[in-house]
């Protein structure tokens, strides 16, 4: 049965971009939490042209192998240059929350307008029985608030980027998260959590 995880980079303090995102600029200046995608000798066994250290190619493709499609928001969509070779997964379709229908980029692609109950359907038909990977610090939350998310994964990189776009938005509630594992690399602390129901 599929699950909803979020598994994202993220500052000491809690910017998943630096300043400046945007189309054509991508993460702004938020470009250093994700070094650690090439800091090391293990080549990634889902994504070609990563090169992490030993811990966190181990976490990093045991995760990615989970997701069979990932769900981001129209802000994250933007940012990305509408995903126009595909979406952030090699393999996973995209599913793309938005407030206003539009054609996708691409045939990997499904824009959904309804909701972010509808969209992560949507997400679990397209994973086929994986994980629906969620994308976007908004969207994360709105799932959050809705009870649809199971597990987070936060990849926190030793950075204080002192300003961007926040991971984690006002919740109306205190959610409850038990530790699952905490391994450390040299460049990376992975933090994985369940989401406590």
């Amino acid at each position: 049965m599929s699950k909803v995880i979020c598994g994202l980079a993220v500052s000491v303090d809690g910017y998943i971009t630096g300043r400046d995102p945007g189309p054509g600029r991508g993460l702004g200046d938020g470009g250093a939490l994700f070094d650690w995608y090439g800091s090391g000798s293990t080549p990634s066994q889902v994504f070609d042209g990563f090169r992490l250290t030993e811990p966190s190619a181990r976490i990093f493709d045991e995760l990615a192998s989970r997701v069979g499609a990932s769900l981001a928001g129209h802000t994250t969509y933007t940012d990305s240059n509408d995903f126009a070779n595909g979406g952030p997964h090699p393999t996973a379709p995209l599913v793309v929350l938005s407030h206003s229908s539009f054609p996708p980029a691409n045939p990997r692609q499904t824009i959904v307008s309804t909701g972010i109950e509808d969209a992560i359907e949507a997400a679990k038909d397209a994973a086929a029985g994986k994980d629906v990977g969620l994308m976007g610090g908004v969207l994360v939350t709105e799932a959050l608030k809705a009870g649809l998310v199971d597990e987070l994964i936060l990849h926190q990189v030793p950075i204080l980027l002192g300003a961007g776009r926040r991971f984690f938005h006002e919740l109306p509630r205190h959610i409850r998260l038990e530790i699952l594992q905490v391994v450390s690399a040299p460049d990376v602390t992975h933090l994985h959590y369940t989401v406590k129901r």
